[in-house]
């Protein structure tokens, strides 16, 4: 399995259209063969930090999704939307393995 681990720097006065971004991408990443494992928005401490996981059973699939996800209209026009909004200031993508028993 891989997780795919995002910090976000957002704009503070846009969480409200960072939270509609997130809320959409769950159901996308899904939609196309991931676990999403949220969104995590600003509560305490700094206020333009955000975070989301979502993982897939392996980095080829994950590529899979990032194939799909280019030719998804409805990917496609989230992105825009974004573009648009500028919620997003800029963000920074790891990507995680477990340690199981």
């Amino acid at each position: 399995m891989i997780t795919c681990y995002l910090k976000y720097v957002i704009d503070p006065y846009k969480i409200a259209e960072f939270e509609e971004y997130g809320r959409r991408w769950i159901a996308l990443v899904t939609r196309l063969g991931g676990n999403h494992h949220g969104y995590f928005l600003p509560s305490e401490g700094a206020s333009n930090i955000a975070y989301a996981m979502f993982s897939f059973p392996s980095f080829a699939a994950y590529e899979d999704y990032r194939h799909r996800m280019a030719q998804d209209p409805e990917c496609q026009e989230l992105l825009e939307i974004e573009k648009s909004n500028r919620s997003i200031i800029s963000y920074e993508r790891s990507f995680l393995r477990p340690v199981l028993e």
